[in-house]
C-alpha cells in the first residue's frame, strides 16, 4: 500500500487495460464467431472482424507495440509548440505487464503512488456500435468478454483493482441476467457507455420502461453505473466523417467530431432527468467518467430553463435530483474548480485514463490542480467519493 506519509490517499476512477488478444474470443462458441468477432490479417497487421466487417476503429488492437501512456499530454495542454496530433504518437513501446496482469498492476500503482483503481475496457468501449444491428450478438460478445475479464482481472483484486464488467442493454432480459451474473461476483461496478441502445424493437432511449428490470435491479442492489466515454454512434450529421476511427481523419484541422464525447454525455444526463428516472429509482448512483465537464454549466442552464418552462413536471429542482444521485469525472485538463461550483465536491472524481495516449502520464501529479481546495475537499476528490461508490448500497 501507499505510504500514509507521503501525501493525500489517491484513488484513480479511470483507469484501463489493453486486452488480451482472446478477450472477445476465449469464451465465445468458434461457431458464433463470422456473426460475432474474429481476428483477420490484412498487409502484415491484424485487426478485429466485427459482425463480418474490418473495424479499423484501432490502429494496433494487439497493442504491441503501444503509445506510451501520456503521450497526447502535450497536446491537451494547449500543444504549445503546434504539433499535429498524430506527430505525439510517433514513439511506441512493447505492451506491459501491468496492461495485462493484475500483480503487475498493482505493482505499477505501488509505484505510482495509488490506493487502487477503477478499471474499464479500452476496445470494449467501442464494439457494441459496431454490432448494433444484431442486438443478440451483442450479448453474445459481451457475455464473453465479461467472461475474460471475471477470469484474467477479477472484479475486485486485491481490494485494490476494481475492473467493471461491460453491460448493454441491446437485449433488456440479457441485462438483466448479465447483471444478476456480475453481482454474483461481486462486481463492485458495471460500465456501459452513453447512448441509447438499438434493441430488436429499434432504438430506444436508455430509461424507457423497456429496461426497468435492468434498472430495478442495479436500484435494488446499490451498484453504481458507471457510463464511460465510447464509440456512442453519435452523428456528425455530415460535417465530417462518421464512425469512432475518422477522430483524426480530417488531418490537421478542427472537426465537431472532437464534441461528440460531450454531446453524447450531455443528452444522455438530459434525458436520464426529463424522464424522471430517479423518481422511479431512488436509490440508484450514476457515475459519469471520462466524457469531460466542459458541458455542466450549459446543461445545469437547460435543466434549469426547461423546469421553468414546465413548472409542476418535477417534484423537487431537477438540478438537486442530478446533483444527488451523478457523480463526474472531469478530464484531468478540465477546470476542476468550476467542476465543483456546478456540482458540489461531493460529486467530483480523479479519474487520470491511464495508461492512454490521452491520460494523465503520472496520475499523482493531479494534487497540484486541487490546491484551490482545503484538505476535506482534496479528500473528498482524490479517495472518498470514490470509495463511497465502490460500497454496495441496497435497498
Amino acid at each position: 500500500m501507499t505510504d500514509p506519509d507521503a501525501g493525500p490517499a489517491i484513488f484513480d476512477a479511470d483507469n484501463h487495460y489493453y486486452e488480451a488478444l482472446d478477450a472477445f474470443t476465449r469464451h465465445l462458441d468458434p461457431a458464433l464467431g463470422p456473426r460475432v468477432a474474429q481476428w483477420c490479417e490484412i498487409g502484415g497487421r491484424r485487426y478485429h472482424v466485427l459482425g463480418g466487417r474490418v473495424s479499423r476503429a484501432v490502429t494496433n488492437p494487439t497493442f504491441d507495440p503501444v503509445a506510451l501512456p501520456g503521450a497526447l499530454y502535450d497536446y491537451f495542454r494547449g500543444n504549445p509548440e503546434q504539433r499535429s496530433p498524430l506527430e505525439f504518437l510517433a514513439r511506441r513501446e512493447a505492451v506491459r505487464p501491468a496492461y495485462r496482469e493484475p500483480a503487475a498492476r498493482l505493482a505499477t500503482l505501488d509505484a505510482q503512488g495509488l490506493e487502487g483503481c477503477l478499471l474499464f475496457p479500452t476496445l470494449g468501449m467501442i464494439y457494441e456500435e459496431p454490432l448494433a444491428h444484431d442486438p443478440e450478438a451483442v450479448g453474445h460478445l459481451f457475455r464473453a468478454f465479461n467472461r475474460w475479464l471475471e477470469e484474467d482481472w477479477g472484479f475486485a483484486y486485491q481490494d485494490r483493482i476494481f475492473a467493471a464488467p461491460y453491460l448493454t442493454l441491446a437485449d433488456p432480459a440479457w441485462a438483466v441476467e448479465e447483471l444478476a451474473w456480475a453481482l454474483d461476483k461481486g462486481a463492485r461496478t458495471v460500465v456501459m457507455r452513453p447512448a441509447a441502445p438499438r434493441t430488436a424493437l429499434g432504438r430506444r432511449s436508455p430509461f424507457d420502461p423497456l429496461f426497468d428490470g435492468f434498472w430495478r435491479l442495479a436500484d435494488d442492489a446499490g451498484i453504481t453505473v458507471v457510463v464511460h466515454a465510447g464509440d456512442s454512434g453519435i452523428s456528425s450529421n455530415g460535417y465530417a466523417p462518421d464512425g469512432f476511427a475518422a477522430t483524426f481523419a480530417g488531418g490537421w484541422k478542427p472537426s465537431v467530431k472532437s464534441f461528440a464525447i460531450e454531446q453524447a454525455i450531455r443528452d444522455y444526463l438530459l434525458s436520464i432527468i426529463f424522464e424522471d428516472h430517479f423518481t422511479r429509482f431512488p436509490n440508484l448512483r450514476v457515475a459519469s467518467i471520462e466524457n469531460g465537464a466542459q458541458y455542466l454549466p450549459d446543461l445545469l442552464r437547460k435543466l434549469r430553463s426547461t423546469a421553468d418552462k414546465m413548472p409542476g413536471y418535477w417534484k423537487e429542482d431537477p438540478v438537486a435530483t442530478l446533483r444527488r444521485h451523478v457523480w463526474i469525472n472531469p478530464f484531468w485538463e478540465d477546470d476542476v474548480e468550476e467542476v465543483a461550483e456546478c456540482m458540489g465536491t461531493d460529486r467530483v472524481l480523479f479519474g487520470s485514463d491511464w495508461p492512454h495516449i490521452e491520460a494523465l502520464p503520472e496520475p499523482a501529479e493531479y494534487v497540484r490542480e486541487l490546491k484551490a481546495f482545503d484538505a476535506a475537499d482534496q479528500a473528498r476528490i482524490l479517495h472518498d467519493n470514490v470509495h463511497e461508490l465502490l460500497t454496495l448500497r441496497p435497498t
